[in-house]
Parts: C-alpha cells; structure tokens; sequence
C-alpha cells in the first residue's frame, strides 16, 4: 500500500489531509515537526510527504534540504502563506511541487497521484540502469581487495597490459571492466571474450574474423574481436585454454598491433589494449608445454591476483548484506536481515565456488527464509547438497521441512531440480558440455532446463 506521510504543526490540516488521503485508500502517518518527520523518513518506507513551510523548531524548507540525505522521495510543500518566491525556492531545492492553502481538494489529489508516478519511474529508471550496469562496486576492505582497488587506480589510465589470476567466480571479470571504465578508453567499446566456451577450430575467425568463402560455412565476411575493440579494450577470459595455434596469431597481434583476417590476406591496424584473465597457473601450462612463454611474458605486463573468497572471510558480511538489499529489490519485497548467527554461519562455510557461488546462496535464502535469515536458514538452504541431512535431522528434532510451501509433487520436483542444477553449474563454473556429463543428462536436454527454471549465470 502507498504510504503518505503529512507533516504540519496545525491539527485540524493533519486531521483533514488524513481523511482525504485514507478515502483515496493510501496509507498516511503524520506528525507534527520537521524533526519526527525526518526520523520517519529514516525508519519508515515513504512514498510521499506533504509539509508544511512555516513550522516549530525546524521550517520546511529545511525537512526539504536534510531529507535529501536521507531518500530521494518527493516532497509536495504546503503553506499559507504563498508566494511567487516561495515556490520557486521550493522548486529550486527539491520540491516536486507547492500547493496553497485553503488546499483545493481536486488539485490536491491529482498533484499526489502525478508525484506518486514520478517517484514509481525514478525507482524504475534506477533500477533499470542497474540491471543495464554490468560494473558493480567492488566490495570488501581485506588487504588483497584494497591492494586491487588501488592497483586499478593507478593502471587504469595507461594502456599497460593486465593479466588477472584468480579461482572461478571470484571476481576477475569485475576487475577488467573496472579497469576499462577507469581508462582513458572507457568511451569505447569493451569487447569480451570467453576463451574456454569457443571450440579451438573456431577460436581464429571469433578472434581475428574470417574472409568470405575462407571455409565452409563462411558466407560471408565476419569481423572479428579485435576488430570490434579498436581503440577499446578486448578482454581474454581464461586464456590459459586457447590453442597454441591461436595464441601465435594474439602473440603477433599484440607485438606489430596488426591482425589478418582468416581466409584473407590484408593487414589491419588495432588498437587494442588487451586485459586477460584465467584460473590456471601458466607458469605450469608452459612447463607442460600448453602455452608459449613470450605470449605470457606480453601479457603480464602488470599482475592482479584476485583472491578467493575463503582467503577473505572477513569481506562475506558487506557483501552477502549487499546482495541481499539487491535480490530484495530485484524482487521486490522488503529487506531482510541476516542474523549475526547466520552470517557467521556463511563465513564457516568453503566457498568453492567463490562470489558467484554466494550470490546464489544469498538469493536462495532470500525466498526461502522467512522475515529474517537465520543460521538455521544457512545449514538447511545454502548447500543443496546439505539440504536432505539437514531436513532428516529437523524432522527427528520436530523442525521438519516447510512440505507446505509446495501445492503439488511436481512443484516440489521442480524445485529440487532447479536448485541441484544450478548448484552443479555453478561448481563446474558454467560449463554445459561438462556439467551435462556429469549428471548424465544431454547438453540439449541441459539447455531445455535452463531455460525451463530460467538460470542465469551471475558473473
């Protein structure tokens, strides 16, 4: 429901709003101060104030002013006393509108719903953009994540070459955009590409791009990465897997800053800074022969180990908070608190699957938990793979598993179909061919599920 708040030192306006107002069927909270009005406002979800100007102990233009510390709801000012200046500095500091009394009812209303649908849009726009954003904060305040932040400050705006090692889901992806939009080149295109999910005998013509009729089922000219970053920056995600072949043409690519086409024969000029990333040790890959050293020594210009997340339990608390406001957004249902116990809880655990693997856990303990997520909601939901010990445990302690939240077997099916899927793509870091083989299903079949339980990989 629409919650309203008046604030206004004059009774009978309060009381007359009220009625208006709760006829309309909103809900409304009054007060008669500046001061518990912005203390509301910091307690209270508010989607609307209507104050008064001429008040005690704190005028309304100044609840205007501090309240923008606060939130970003609209404020519609009231007063007596109007005047041309008046509204106008109304305008000037905030106000989405100023009305005078005697309040004129129709006026009144619609000015209330026109400031409800601009407040709706602004939430929407905000949250649209940051669905759009794909460059999140990078949060904690461990030692390996304060040596990184600084690390980006101070290489970001060269055109070093960056090499970023680190575990599966711990956050390099997160590193290399930040070190483009940091760059000088963050007007330009940051092109990525996932070395690991190209088949090596397509790996050239994603890389390079290919020539008309260069092969069978070129028909017709392709541009490849290279070519679609010029003068941005092109991301190589897990380089440690692309072929020998491959890794020749980007050693020559990042030597002369030129690429040939597959199939063709012209010389292009790039301009390209390349950031790579892998989960590997290539020191170990040149040893066994896997990867040239003259390409390593190209590309690790400048070093940036990203550690995992059981290196730095101590970042779980701000991060695990700070998705779980983001899911409840996403979702649109109030905040939950994670208990002390539970985060606790989540610091215990080993996160093989690093921040990627968290996000899931907090999303799934956001719409299983009740009010607040508890260490009991951690040891029950977190782990699917714990869920069943679990439950058995609870139903001999008399705590057994909400059957109830599931209309049907089938529902309950799909749940736990959902959950035991999503967990083995995430332990396998996405990779269908892998995942498929090893719960015995086919990759096609594996996709239909996807799709089906609509799973998203959270980078």
């Amino acid at each position: 429901m629409t919650t309203i708040l008046i604030i206004d030192d004059e009774r009978p306006i309060r009381s007359s709003l009220r009625d208006i107002l709760e006829y309309e069927d909103y809900k409304v909270l009054d007060v008669d101060n500046g001061l518990e009005g912005l203390e509301v406002l910091k307690k209270e979800k508010i989607d609307l104030v209507l104050c008064d100007i001429k008040m005690n102990k704190m005028d309304g233009m100044e609840v205007l002013t501090a309240s923008q510390e606060i939130t970003d709801v609209p404020f519609i000012m009231i007063s007596g006393h109007g005047t041309i200046e008046t509204a106008v500095e109304a305008a000037r500091r905030g106000a989405y509108d100023f009305l005078e009394k005697p309040l004129d009812l129709n006026r009144l209303l619609i000015t209330v719903r026109n400031a409800l649908e601009k407040g709706t849009l602004v939430k929407e726009t905000k949250v649209l953009k940051k669905k759009v954003s794909k460059t999140k904060e990078i949060l904690g305040a461990s030692s390996g994540i304060s040596l990184i932040k600084e690390t980006i400050e101070r290489v970001a705006p060269t055109d070093a070459r960056v090499l970023i090692t680190g575990e599966n889901g711990s956050g390099k992806e997160l590193v290399a955009r930040w070190l483009h939009e940091k760059s000088n080149r963050s007007s330009s295109p940051l092109v990525e590409v996932n070395c690991a999910a190209i088949p090596s005998e397509l790996i050239e013509s994603e890389l390079f791009g290919h020539e008309k009729g260069s092969f069978t089922s070129a028909v017709k000219q392709r541009i490849g990465k290279f070519e679609q970053a010029n003068s941005g920056t092109l991301f190589l995600d897990e380089i440690g897997d692309m072929s020998l072949s491959a890794q020749a043409k980007v050693l020559r690519a990042l030597q002369e800053n030129k690429i040939t086409r597959v199939g063709g024969e012209k010389e292009l000029d790039v301009n390209v800074r390349v950031i790579a990333a892998t989960n590997k040790d290539l020191l170990k890959e040149i040893d066994a022969g896997n990867f040239r050293m003259d390409l390593y020594h190209r590309l690790s210009v400048i070093l940036i180990h990203v550690p995992s997340l059981n290196e730095r339990s101590d970042d779980i608390p701000i991060i695990a908070s700070s998705f779980c406001e983001e899911i409840c957004g996403d979702y649109n249902m109030p905040i939950k608190e994670i208990t002390p116990q539970a985060m606790q809880a989540l610091q215990a655990l080993p996160w093989t699957g690093n921040i990627r693997e968290l996000r899931n856990m907090i999303e799934r303990l956001v719409i299983l938990s009740d009010k607040k997520i508890t260490d009991r909601d951690v040891s029950l939901y977190a782990n699917p793979s714990n869920a069943g010990i679990q439950a058995q445990h609870d139903a001999k302690q008399g705590n057994a598993f909400n059957f109830d939240q599931f209309e049907s077997f089938q529902d309950f099916k799909d749940h736990a179909e959902k959950e035991y899927i999503n967990f083995k793509l995430d332990k396998n870091a996405w990779n269908v061919s892998k995942t498929a083989d090893e719960i015995g299903i086919q990759r096609s079949h594996l996709y239909h599920k996807i799709e089906k339980f609509g799973l998203k990989r959270v980078e």
